[in-house]
């Protein structure tokens, strides 16, 4: 499990005059990636044809706090006339969706803390979402019509509560704030609903991990353990086989591979960051362990075949590079371990080309409230 990187705010240049405030009233198209869901609004012709565009009677606009079907006005967030799309917030809701509900936190909504996607939305329509998010990234960017269930995980209550490392900003006075989405502002908060009331679950049955302060380890007391069980269920370990656990952090993966493939099988981990390769070593030994950046390592060693492969790549996904050092050890299964839906499908194509094809795929509710779902996808070699 690697450290995961926080994306940073993206600023784009204005392209004509700025619409932030704008409002219009729309019908709520399909969720998107990135906990939005899209809609389309009239625009003025003759500006957009001022902007360079030619003449398009609409513009989409990527709503926050809306959900499919709803009719609701949306305010204007970000966008200049000369934007190809704008983002939005439901500032008011005129016709809700029956999926509506009255969200549990007082800092959740337009204006306010940008911490969660979901929180207007009941939570068996939450997994709905993420789920159509992780068919439409499959089909879009790997051409594969996926059926997706996206799985509940024991450790939250009600979607609240499984947050076991949260940070805040520190404001004057002692008091604490979380930023808005899209912005370094903040706003003051008592505190926040999703944060655990114990700190971080770092034993998987009955395996007890060493995990550095402030190191990467999932942060859903649930997470781990129905991460470990996805994989061994996708890999079907059996003893003596060789097996490569990439992006391997602490070791979480390698110790239950090696437990299932035997102390006298040949067991690879390789990880990029060099504290989590020593606490892997701690925690995995008898586990060959190499620190560096995946795809550097696999360029130079342990190129034999090995019958089993981890991926737990960063959210940007594995890539070309590492994809196709990963097809040359010829594995007889891939489990790709991923937090992002559109990275995975995109690495699931890469792999097509090579001959593996997706042959199973789990998801997990692992970030209630929010629009984040991880995704266990099985990769074999030789099925149509």
């Amino acid at each position: 499990m690697t450290p995961r990187s926080r994306r940073p705010v993206r600023q784009r240049k204005p392209r004509g005059r700025s619409l932030v405030g704008q409002r219009y009233d729309v019908v709520v198209g399909a969720v998107a990636h990135g906990g939005h869901c899209v809609a389309r609004v009239p625009v003025d012709p003759s500006l957009v044809e001022e902007a360079g565009h030619g003449r398009h009677e609409t513009r989409v606009v990527f709503v926050r706090h809306a959900l499919p079907g709803e009719r609701v006005t949306v305010e204007i967030t970000e966008g200049t006339e000369g934007d190809r799309f704008w983002r939005g917030d439901a500032v008011a809701v005129l016709e809700p969706s029956p999926d509506r509900v009255t969200a549990p936190c007082p800092f959740a909504g337009p204006g306010l803390c940008g911490g969660c996607d979901f929180q207007h939305v009941a939570l068996p329509a939450q997994r709905r979402l993420k789920a159509d998010v992780v068919r439409e990234q499959l089909r879009r960017l790997a051409g594969l019509d996926v059926d997706v269930e996206v799985e509940a995980v024991p450790g939250d209550d009600e979607g609240l509560r499984w947050r076991t490392r949260q940070r805040y900003v520190s404001l004057p006075g002692g008091a604490r704030g979380m930023r808005k989405h899209h912005s370094h502002e903040v706003i003051e908060v008592d505190e926040c609903l999703l944060e655990a009331p114990t700190g971080p679950v770092t034993a998987v049955h009955d395996v007890q991990f060493d995990v550095a302060d402030g190191g990467f380890w999932q942060v859903h007391p649930g997470a781990a353990t129905a991460l470990v069980d996805a994989v061994l269920e996708a890999l079907a370990p059996q003893p003596g086989e060789s097996a490569l656990d990439l992006y391997a952090g602490v070791g979480l993966f390698s110790r239950f591979l090696r437990d299932a493939v035997g102390p006298d099988a040949r067991v690879v981990a390789v990880e990029g960051h060099a504290g989590a390769v020593r606490l892997a070593r701690r925690n995995v030994p008898g586990v060959v362990t190499s620190a560096g950046d995946v795809g550097d390592v696999l360029r130079t060693q342990y190129d034999e075949p090995f019958d089993l492969v981890v991926l737990d790549p960063p959210r940007a996904g594995a890539k070309r590079a590492v994809v196709e050092q990963v097809v040359d050890r010829r594995p007889r299964a891939v489990a790709y371990v991923a937090c992002d839906p559109a990275a995975l499908a995109r690495d699931v194509a890469i792999f097509a080309e090579h001959g593996y094809r997706l042959t199973g795929l789990r998801a997990f509710d692992l970030f209630p409230m929010t629009h984040h779902v991880e995704c266990v996808a099985r990769l074999e070699p030789g099925h149509a």
